[in-house]
C-alpha cells in the first residue's frame, strides 16, 4: 500500500538530507528524466540543499524525446534548479540498453558543475531488488549480486531504502507532473519483465517482503565483498613484482581471495572486458603448475606462467 502523501514527502526528503550531509558546501547535480523517482529526488534536493543543478539526458530514441526533455528542464527550472538538456548519441556494443546507459552516464559525469559535486541518481529499493535478480540470473558471482552502492564516486543514490510507491506519492503530494517513459513498460527489456512479471510473482508466492529481502541480501554481499577485497588488495601489494605476479603467496590463498587478486592485477595490466571464463582460466594457471602458457585474454594478450611468476604477454610472445 502506498504511504500517505505527506509521509512520502518527509521520507524522501529525509533520505536525501542524510545522503547529502557529507557533501555540504558543494553543489549537487541531479540526474532527472522527469519520471517519479528522479523528479521526487530533485524536489527533495531543492528542499534541503542550497545549490542544485539538474541534467536531463535526451537519448533521441523516441519520437518527441526532445520536446519531453525540454519540458522536464522547464519544470525543473521553475522549481529552482539550474537545469539543462544533454543530447547524446546511443551507439556501441551491448545492445540499445547498454549503449544508452553508457551514453547517459558519460553525459552526467561531464555535466558536473564542480569536481566535488556528487551526481544524485534516483535508484530506489525496487531498482536494487531488480539489480540483484539480474546479477543472480547472470551467475557472475557475489559482486554482481551486491547491487548498487549508495556512494560510488561521483554517483550518489539517496533513495536505495525508499520504495517506488513513495516517490510517486511524493510527486502527487507536491503536484509534480510525472512523465512515464514508454521504455519502462516495454517487455523487450529484461529489467522491465523483472519489474512487471517476476518480482510481482515472487511477492505473491513468498507472501511479500521480497524486494526488501533482496536489498538486504545485496547489502550483506557487499559487506562480504568489501572484506574479501581488502584482504586481496593486501595480498596483491605483497605479490606484485614489477609487471608480474609472484605465485607463492597467491597460490596458497583461498579461491575467493585469489580470484580477486587476479582480477585486480589483470585490470591494472590493461586487460579489459574480463569474463568469468577468463578469470577461472587465470585462476587454474595460478593455482597449479607446471610452467606453461595460459588462456588467451582480450586485446591479443595471454597469460604465461614461468619461474614462479605469472605474466601478461602479447599472444605471440611464447611462440
Amino acid at each position: 500500500m502506498p504511504p500517505p502523501a505527506r509521509d512520502a514527502v518527509t521520507e524522501v526528503r529525509g533520505a536525501v538530507r542524510r545522503a547529502l550531509l557529507p557533501h555540504r558546501g558543494a553543489p549537487v547535480l541531479v540526474a532527472c528524466s522527469g519520471g517519479a523517482d528522479s523528479l521526487a529526488l530533485a524536489a527533495a534536493a531543492l528542499a534541503v540543499h542550497d545549490e542544485v543543478h539538474a541534467a536531463v539526458v535526451d537519448h533521441g530514441l523516441q519520437d518527441g524525446s526532445a520536446d519531453v526533455a525540454d519540458g522536464v528542464v522547464a519544470r525543473l527550472t521553475a522549481m529552482g534548479a539550474r537545469a539543462r538538456v544533454h543530447r547524446v548519441e546511443v551507439r556501441g556494443p551491448g545492445g540499445t540498453e547498454a549503449a544508452a546507459r553508457t551514453a547517459r552516464y558519460a553525459a552526467r559525469r561531464a555535466a558536473r558543475p564542480h569536481p566535488a559535486a556528487p551526481v544524485l541518481l534516483g535508484h530506489t529499493l525496487d531498482d536494487q531488488a531488480e539489480t540483484v535478480l539480474l546479477g543472480l540470473g547472470r551467475g557472475s558471482g557475489a559482486r554482481s549480486m551486491a547491487g548498487m552502492r549508495a556512494w560510488d564516486e561521483p554517483w550518489l543514490r539517496p533513495l536505495l531504502d525508499v520504495r517506488r510507491t513513495a516517490t510517486r506519492a511524493a510527486c502527487a503530494a507536491q503536484d509534480l507532473p510525472v512523465w512515464d517513459d514508454p521504455h519502462n513498460a516495454d517487455p523487450r527489456f529484461t529489467r522491465v519483465r523483472l519489474r512487471h512479471e517476476v518480482l510481482p510473482l515472487l511477492e505473491d508466492v513468498l507472501a511479500g517482503g521480497v524486494a526488501r529481502a533482496l536489498a538486504r541480501t545485496a547489502a550483506q554481499l557487499r559487506e562480504d565483498d568489501e572484506a574479501l577485497t581488502a584482504v586481496a588488495d593486501d595480498l596483491l601489494g605483497r605479490a606484485a613484482t614489477g609487471e608480474d605476479l609472484a605465485l607463492d603467496p597467491v597460490a596458497a590463498a583461498p579461491p575467493a581471495v585469489r580470484r580477486r587478486v587476479l582480477r585486480a592485477w589483470l585490470l591494472a595490466a590493461g586487460v579489459t572486458s574480463l569474463t568469468a571464463e577468463h578469470l577461472h582460466g587465470a585462476d587454474a594457471l595460478a593455482a597449479r603448475g607446471p610452467d606453461r602458457t595460459g588462456p588467451a585474454l582480450p586485446g591479443g594478450l595471454e597469460l604465461v606462467r614461468a619461474r614462479g611468476r605469472l605474466g601478461v604477454r602479447p599472444a605471440h610472445w611464447a611462440r
